[in-house]
């Protein structure tokens, strides 16, 4: 009977040989995944990264694009259906632009300028995919990587403004600070983000190194001051007031309310002082006196930007299909520089529709990721305030081409998908389990 139940040893042998083999086999798939899921968090930290590069239409952070994204897609990552309602809209919008564009395919520039558009819109789609598995992480690593990629930009911006390096037209334009952007204004806005994420940090106490946190919040907001960005200013003033009346309403104890009010005291001095510093550097306070009048001269008069965007208006109420993609500066050879006006321009009704449901939908999400408690709200504070800034920028510049405006709203996205996730039960993060809603 026991010789009828005992294998025999060579079998014996030769299924742990045969198990021993599967092992390595999984063991081999085990790192090889690893492998390549390291080579993408790389990938995308250096997309991430390359985003201050924006000398031209083209950069490292288009070169880096599609093998990125590319890889991420081997990897597994997914539509959710978080992101749904964003995917779509961008579907919409790009489509609408493409519409407007059927008249004029045989113009170079209109079908380049689509082509781009609808790239930039597919980055924002897979950052939405990517950010919202592992979202918490992930997004971490995101504003780490911008805001070194924002430090990298803002030093250079600086040393640039003050004549250390560079020329006009290199990390200085038209006298105002511009790092590695080609529009000062461009500049002023980006560095935005990261001076959220390390003021966040400052002020809700979380961060690790408060003191390089400083210095880092130092180096961003004196660039965002030289680049003389009116826009900028205001912008990061409305964003900064959003993100701080956020943390203290969801501040859980009176004492972190209370160093909230202090450190936003000591920041505005602080901030008076390093400006009235500034004044006595070089012209910097003649420039201040030319850029914080409220219009410009490019701004006045029937042929200026808010004259043309009068007249303009009654243009595109009969259009419904719009002028075309860049066709608004063959009429009033000015871009319209107000992103929602452009996107009636560009893409007809439906165009400028679906811009304003876009914005007024992550809006919605945004404000709500902010105010409910869940693991995603710190992140929500930081990134839906930085965005919101463009979306209130929109009206004075066109913004459908910045790069880390789809990443932004990539990311609002998929903090609102998380957090679905993480309500009905699901999620990789398990933290502030207690603030799930009973």
């Amino acid at each position: 009977m026991a010789s009828s139940i005992a294998a025999p040893p060579s079998r014996l042998r030769q299924g742990a040989g045969s198990r021993g083999a599967w092992a390595r086999g999984a063991w081999s798939d085990v790192t090889v995944l690893g492998v390549l899921r390291g080579v993408a968090t790389v990938m995308l930290a250096a997309f991430i990264f390359f985003a201050c590069f924006a000398f031209s239409d083209t950069s490292p952070y288009d070169l880096v694009a599609i093998p990125t994204i590319l890889l991420w897609l081997c990897l597994g990552i997914r539509i959710k259906r978080g992101i749904l309602p964003m995917v779509v809209l961008l579907l919409l919008y790009v489509g609408a632009i493409v519409v407007g564009l059927m008249p004029y395919l045989d113009e170079a520039l209109p079908v380049a300028w689509t082509i781009q558009l609808a790239y930039l819109a597919v980055t924002g789609a897979f950052f939405a995919m990517v950010f919202s598995d592992e979202t918490t992480s992930r997004v971490e690593l995101a504003l780490k990587a911008y805001t070194a990629s924002c430090l990298f930009s803002a030093v250079l911006g600086i040393l640039g403004y003050f004549g250390v390096i560079g020329r006009e037209g290199l990390f200085m334009v038209y006298g105002r600070a511009a790092g590695t952007f080609k529009d000062p204004n461009v500049f002023g806005s980006f560095l935005t983000l990261a001076a959220l994420y390390l003021m966040h940090g400052l002020f809700a106490g979380t961060s690790r190194r408060p003191v390089l946190s400083l210095a880092g919040l130092v180096v961003l907001m004196a660039a965002i001051f030289l680049s003389f960005s009116r826009g900028s200013w205001g912008g990061s003033l409305v964003a900064i007031a959003v993100m701080v009346v956020a943390i203290y309403r969801t501040s859980p104890s009176g004492a972190l309310r209370r160093r909230i009010v202090v450190l936003t005291a000591m920041a505005l001095c602080t901030g008076v002082l390093a400006i009235g510093a500034l004044f006595l550097v070089g012209d910097t306070a003649e420039t201040f006196a030319k850029r914080a009048a409220v219009t410009q001269d490019y701004d006045e008069g029937e042929t200026g930007r808010f004259g043309n965007q009068l007249r303009g208006l009654n243009m595109l109420v009969e259009a419904p299909l719009g002028l075309g993609p860049l066709r608004w500066r063959n009429t009033f050879a000015l871009e319209p520089h107000n992103s929602y006006l452009g996107s009636f321009a560009n893409g007809g009704w439906l165009g400028g529709a679906v811009f304003i449901g876009l914005v007024l939908a992550t809006g919605f999400v945004g404000f709500r990721l902010m105010s409910r408690a869940s693991p995603y709200r710190r992140h929500a504070q930081i990134v839906w305030p930085a965005l919101l800034m463009f979306f209130v920028q929109a009206v004075q510049i066109d913004i459908e081409k910045w790069r880390h405006v789809y990443m932004m709203l990539g990311m609002v996205w998929a903090l609102e998908a998380a957090r679905l996730t993480w309500l009905a039960g699901g999620g990789d993060d398990h933290a502030a389990t207690a603030d799930r809603p009973r």
